[in-house]
């Protein structure tokens, strides 16, 4: 039998050459290297709160600003679609409402089945469902979580943890160790050290400063004794918490934290980088993740999240936004570059939702001056738009930003003595580190207008104290609830920038999805689904398009 159809198939090949042409044979070929046409590796990339919108500044700051740093005018994303690549849409909301958390929106995509708000790996039921994660473990291949938010948070979470609750981040690192991927890399130490780290004269705590080489800010917010570094030590990882162990880390099973919580916003990053930092880049994580992953013959699953595109986002912070967006157009060209012409490697680019309703909009201030055209449809007369569309100069001061708007208020207004956190004082941060300057009187306006729509926390009481509303919606105002100075900042610059924003929170516009690889695989993501669709069809093609 077995002789019989290695005779036939070069025959069949030969018939099909006559009747199909060789473009088929090629297809056939493909679906043959690589098991029922499913490539054995999968990467998926997350913009998190990176709808439409957030991808046409890219690609407007790419094509359209004078300066643009962007090699060839061509983002990751064109690139990949004049590649070959396809495009489709996907709807995120969660079950039976109408938008969605990250939470729900990465579950739905990790088990492929309708999940509700804030759950982590559990299905609208109530029921724990293995992940595209846990299934790729279980039919041995490498599997990775990289993130440059906390490996703890919503999205990473989802692939590798089963929780009620999204906030639950100590259970959910028990949860990961437990399922163990076999590379990590990301922020969240403070969930994976035990409580007694919060002593600096705890034995424990000169352990960790040792271990972590002073790269990480020591601190705890787990509520018991568990030291899952030690755990994760004993189950075969390999610890890194910096750029230097990162790169000579040479085994396959890999942890890496580089941070407490979160990693620098890319602005900060950027400036870490050009002065030999220690925290690697999402692009350096990524990389480290595919170069272990590759080495297993039966292939890997990867997941990389730029999660901090949703962070400035929430705070309408566009320059920082447009840094994010640069973020995963490197990871994007990198993964892009590693993939080549390889038929055994999916990529697939998506988000978990849109985030902040961000738009360039024309407008009535700033009228622009009458200007002449040599054309004969204005003979011997000027013409004079009568909105504002925007002037390109913009995108250019918008990647001139020196210092993200959490960087102005956290990092510098607030470490100021009482009396020096005056309106004088944020207009010269304001004016010295964005190219968008404030008046002081915009700048008493930001310190004195919540725009939280009952109550903000008083940070001179132990209460709250009700607030005046701003000329806004302020319900969807709401992330974070104590504090948004930097949306009003966000308003009080909108008009300079020509941008328009819908809210401070996640909205349910439909997100775009990018494929790369073989043919017959990509061809499916040519569609409008739903994210629990989109999570079945990439589970599908990790089981090798067969029934697990």
């Amino acid at each position: 039998m077995v002789n019989w159809f290695s005779g036939f198939f070069p025959m069949l090949k030969i018939a099909l050459v006559i009747l199909l042409g060789t473009g088929s044979v090629q297809l056939l070929a493909q679906m043959a290297s690589t098991g029922n046409g499913a490539p054995k590796n999968l990467i998926l990339i997350i913009g998190d709160g990176m709808g439409p919108q957030q991808i046409g500044l890219l690609e407007a700051y790419a094509r359209q600003a004078p300066r643009s740093v962007i090699k060839e005018r061509t983002t990751a994303f064109s690139r990949l679609l004049a590649e070959g690549g396809v495009l489709g849409m996907s709807m995120t909301n969660a079950a039976n409402v109408l938008n969605t958390d990250s939470a729900a929106s990465a579950t739905q995509l990790a088990i492929g089945k309708p999940s509700g708000p804030q759950m982590i790996g559990i299905d609208i039921d109530g029921n724990p469902d293995p992940t595209i994660l846990e299934i790729a473990n279980k039919l041995g291949k490498s599997t990775g979580l990289v993130s440059d938010v906390r490996l703890t948070h919503a999205t990473p979470a989802s692939f590798a943890a089963h929780q009620p609750q999204r906030s639950m981040e100590n259970e959910i690192a028990v949860n990961m160790l437990a399922v163990g991927a076999d590379v990590m890399l990301s922020g969240g130490l403070r969930h994976w050290v035990p409580q007694q780290a919060n002593d600096p004269t705890t034995a424990t705590y000169q352990q960790l400063r040792q271990i972590t080489a002073g790269a990480v800010e020591i601190r705890s917010e787990r509520k018991d004794d568990r030291n899952l570094l030690e755990e994760a030590r004993q189950r075969g990882y390999q610890l890194v918490f910096n750029k230097s162990q990162l790169e000579q880390a040479g085994g396959n099973k890999i942890l890496g934290l580089f941070a407490a919580s979160a990693l620098p916003d890319a602005i900060t990053a950027q400036r870490l980088r050009n002065n030999n930092g220690t925290i690697p880049t999402l692009t350096e994580m990524s990389a480290k993740a595919i170069t272990a992953l590759a080495k297993n013959d039966k292939g890997f699953f990867l997941m990389i999240e730029a999660g901090l595109i949703d962070w400035a986002a929430h705070y309408n912070d566009t320059g920082t936004m447009l840094h994010e967006m640069l973020v995963i157009n490197e990871v994007l060209n990198h993964v892009l570059d590693w993939a080549g012409d390889r038929d055994d490697t999916l990529v697939v680019v998506t988000a978990d939702h849109e985030t902040g309703g961000f738009g360039f909009s024309y407008s009535s201030v700033n009228l622009p001056k009458p200007v002449t055209f040599p054309g004969s449809a204005f003979p011997g007369a000027q013409f004079q738009p009568t909105s504002n569309y925007g002037n390109l100069d913009v995108l250019d001061k918008l990647y001139a930003q020196k210092l993200s708007y959490t960087g102005i208020f956290s990092n510098n207004f607030d470490t100021l003595n009482a009396e020096q956190q005056t309106p004088l004082k944020l207009m010269e941060l304001v004016n010295q580190y964005t190219e968008f300057n404030i008046t002081r009187s915009q700048a008493a306006r930001i310190l004195t207008t919540a725009v939280n729509p009952y109550y903000v926390k008083d940070h001179n009481s132990l209460g709250y104290k009700i607030v005046p509303k701003m000329d806004v919606n302020a319900a969807f105002y709401s992330h974070p609830t104590d504090d948004n100075r930097q949306n009003l900042l966000a308003i009080e610059v909108a008009n300079s920038q020509s941008v328009v924003w819908s809210n401070g929170n996640h909205t349910a516009t439909p997100v775009m999805v990018f494929a790369s690889g073989p043919k017959q695989t990509t061809a499916q993501f040519i569609q409008l689904m739903d994210h629990p669709q989109l999570g079945q069809i990439l589970l599908k093609i990790v089981k090798g398009n067969k029934d697990q």
